[in-house]
């Protein structure tokens, strides 16, 4: 009997990393300069020099091309790091993130914008929280945990509880345009706050 043959696939088209790299800066350059509502991705498309059927072959959504350009920005300030020292990581890790992404007006526009369209379109709502924080949470949660392990927190204290206390003030100075947490010393000052809470029982 003969040898019955594979059923033929589809070919894969793989992206350009050219062209994706072309669409993201586009993206957050656009967000950047007229906030993220008037962007178009007929516009990314344009200042891309690509087509706009190119970026509906890879992406879904203008929100899901801004939310990948954010990811791969964020990916520098998302390394937790682990010296012993709870307290100057999380100083360390949170200066980087507000450095890296909240600060800066080409990705803060972007992301309040994100966050707002998530608003009205869960597919989006997921992939924010699946792609851009839970990573980044996963990686705090990582690192409170071990401090817990060696008693640098008390055993009670919840990380998820934490992380909240911690991140919430920037997004919320953020959202509501109140102005960054943006000195070592103030993000020192929120850290040693909410480290108070959770310190070693006597």
């Amino acid at each position: 009997m003969p040898e019955q043959s594979a059923p033929a696939q589809a070919p894969h088209r793989r992206r350009s990393e050219t062209s994706r790299r072309a669409i993201l800066t586009a993206s957050l350059d656009l967000c950047a300069e007229h906030g993220y509502g008037p962007v178009t991705v007929e516009a990314i498309a344009a200042r891309a020099g690509v087509s706009k059927k190119t970026i509906y072959r890879w992406w879904p959504s203008k929100g899901a091309v801004v939310l990948e350009a954010l990811d791969d920005a964020a990916n520098p300030a998302a390394d937790f790091p682990d010296s012993g020292d709870l307290r100057e990581d999380l100083v360390t890790q949170m200066e980087g993130l507000v450095r890296g992404l909240l600060s800066d007006r080409r990705f803060g526009r972007a992301l309040v914008g994100l966050i707002a369209d998530t608003q009205h379109d869960p597919q989006l709502a997921r992939g924010l929280v699946d792609d851009l924080f839970r990573p980044r949470v996963d990686e705090a949660r990582h690192r409170l945990v071990t401090a817990r392990d060696t008693k640098q927190i008390d055993q009670g204290a919840d990380p998820e509880l934490i992380i909240e206390l911690l991140y919430a003030p920037l997004y919320y100075r953020l959202l509501l345009h109140q102005g960054e947490l943006h000195t070592v010393d103030e993000l020192r000052t929120l850290v040693e706050h909410v480290l108070r809470s959770v310190a070693r029982s006597a």
